[in-house]
């Protein structure tokens, strides 16, 4: 594997077959850019190394710049595909030459990650959590915080809130889900990719940057990709879901939130506020324009989304994403093989 660092940058082969398996492509050395959303750059990177062992032809390069990018530069056109955590809106889909098809490939939790040394098992109440993020909380002892971690060793210095500097994926759900479990949230901060939040946050480019952030500095806490807490070694909060519970995230959490999503035609699915599991979980999608400047390159999205949505699924669970049911994936590599030109 080629890997260049522009953003993160990685570099995939993959050999070209037809959509009937059976024969070898007309095109050889085909190249496919891609952009957007580093929720799922581990899951990506994983793909990147799967897929060249079977397919050894197509180059697929993908630039993890966030959510806000990969849709901006979708309806540029300056990408074969972009991907985001955030479903585009109508609004965005309709700027897209030709349109645009939303291919979901994976959901994960977004972890409430903290540093806060001696201090295991945090568990935050819907409140505490918007009290934080809202900037109305601002030290570890509050009493919203206490009540539910009787016994630990709060300590009375500053809470540090880590947030994206970038248009995220990752804020959007996160955000989406505050919002609809709080008022004042909503009011105050609100759901969106580039959410309003007080001054004096600390803010890291994509996952990675604030994971750095909160490795590096004590007495922090803020939001990212469950697998990128896992990795940075950091700690991730308990929180509050509808049934009243403190859930930790996990694959298996993380699939009980999403057990009762509902998929539409468009795949675009922009609530997932389950009662059950982990509350904070969210999808990602791959932006595929319908109309594409090269037939070849037409042919090699198609045999990389099918590869993604089959045999690509089986890597899922290894890093602690969940994976999209059969039918539906079936539904969305009908819906790209048709529709992508």
């Amino acid at each position: 594997m080629l890997l260049k660092k522009f953003g993160r940058l990685t570099t995939l082969s993959v050999v070209a077959v037809s959509v009937f398996g059976t024969q070898l492509a007309a095109w050889a050395n085909v190249t496919l850019s891609g952009a957007g959303a580093t929720f799922p750059q581990p899951l990506y990177e994983r793909y990147v190394r799967e897929m060249r062992k079977a397919h050894p032809d197509i180059k697929v390069n993908y630039q993890s710049i966030g959510s806000g990018g990969g849709i901006k530069q979708t309806i540029a056109g300056t990408v074969d595909f972009g991907a985001s955590d955030a479903a585009m809106t109508d609004g965005e889909m309709a700027k897209v030459k030709g349109g645009v098809l939303l291919i979901p490939t994976a959901g994960g939790a977004v972890s409430v990650a903290y540093n806060l040394p001696g201090v295991k098992n945090l568990k935050l109440s819907n409140a505490a959590l918007a009290g934080i993020f809202t900037g109305k909380i601002t030290t570890w002892n509050d009493p919203a915080i206490a009540q539910t971690n009787k016994g630990a060793a709060l300590p009375s210095s500053a809470i540090k809130p880590a947030v994206r500097a970038d248009g995220s994926g990752t804020s959007f759900i996160f955000s989406n889900h505050m919002s609809a479990v709080s008022p004042a949230f909503k009011s105050a901060v609100g759901a969106s990719k580039e959410p309003k939040w007080p001054s004096g946050f600390l803010k890291g480019k994509g996952n990675p940057g604030v994971a750095a952030s909160l490795k590096q500095t004590p007495g922090s806490i803020g939001y990212v990709e469950y697998d990128f807490a896992l990795k940075s070694g950091l700690s991730s909060a308990s929180v509050q879901n509808g049934r009243g519970q403190y859930v930790a995230p996990s694959l298996k959490t993380a699939n009980q939130a999403l057990a009762d999503v509902q998929f539409p035609a468009n795949f675009r699915a922009f609530d997932i506020n389950s009662a059950q599991g982990y509350p904070i979980v969210g999808l990602t999608w791959l932006l595929i324009p319908k109309t594409q400047k090269d037939p070849n390159k037409a042919k090699a999205i198609k045999t990389m989304v099918k590869w993604m949505l089959t045999s690509g699924q089986q890597f899922n669970d290894d890093l602690n994403y969940t994976s999209i049911p059969a039918s539906v994936a079936a539904r969305a590599i009908a819906a790209v093989e048709s529709g992508v030109k």
